[in-house]
């Protein structure tokens, strides 16, 4: 729970047709897209050749992250670019939902992480065969023997698990420090560690997004060189 909630990483449950739905992620995560979208909307709007407040700060970081992608993956970077720049803006305010008295952020919840690194895999092997065929793209598998075989499936398999635990664990835990700085030490110690928190929702979305960048690379960049070589 977020550092308004009386229990600590409890969420609020529904039960429907035998499955279970966490409430409160739910409603928090179409609370963050409900921001991602009303604030693209209405910076949009408000778009000017001339930069300033807002725009300024939000072409900072379109900037950043294209000139990151570029330089990851290469030209056919662009292709997953709105993807990978929405997943990190869709992040950042995840995070910081939890810092919020009465809120819980999304990604405190193994449920939304590790959804969304699923998605980052299947997006990988699905971009990997639509640009390579289906033989060429597993064939990294059996890489530089058939030997390899056992430890590239573990190693595959590992990536959403390392994904998702890595940015659930950060901000679960920070979310939990808060409440129990909040008890010990009133008032000082949680108003420096909700700055801290702050930054950290920064690098941890930001993690995220650049781990989800080099896994898609591996596999635009392979076709890429492919294509050169042919």
């Amino acid at each position: 729970m977020g550092h308004g909630g009386a229990e600590i990483g409890g969420h609020k449950l529904l039960a429907v047709a035998g499955m279970t739905f966490n409430l409160d992620t739910l409603y928090m995560t179409w609370l963050t897209m409900a921001i991602l979208v009303l604030g693209s909307l209405l910076i949009r709007m408000n778009w000017s050749l001339i930069p300033g407040g807002w725009q300024n700060f939000v072409e900072l970081i379109l900037e950043g992250l294209l000139g990151q992608i570029d330089a990851t993956i290469g030209p056919n970077g662009r292709k997953v670019a709105p993807l990978l720049i929405t997943l990190f803006l869709f992040l950042l305010i995840a995070n910081w939902l939890g810092l919020v008295p009465g809120f819980t952020s999304p990604t405190n919840d193994i449920n939304t992480t590790l959804g969304l690194a699923l998605m980052i895999i299947a997006l990988v092997h699905g971009y990997g065969i639509k640009t390579k065929g289906l033989l060429a793209h597993f064939k990294h598998f059996i890489e530089p023997n058939l030997f390899f075989l056992p430890i590239n499936i573990i190693e595959e398999l590992a990536k959403p698990v390392t994904l998702s635990f890595r940015l659930f664990g950060n901000i679960l835990a920070g979310e939990i420090l808060i409440v129990i700085l909040g008890i010990l030490v009133p008032y000082v110690a949680p108003t420096l560690w909700l700055a801290f928190s702050v930054f950290v929702g920064i690098i941890q979305a930001l993690i995220f997004t650049m781990l989800s960048m080099s896994y898609l690379s591996n596999s635009l960049q392979e076709h890429h060189t492919g294509e050169k070589e042919g």
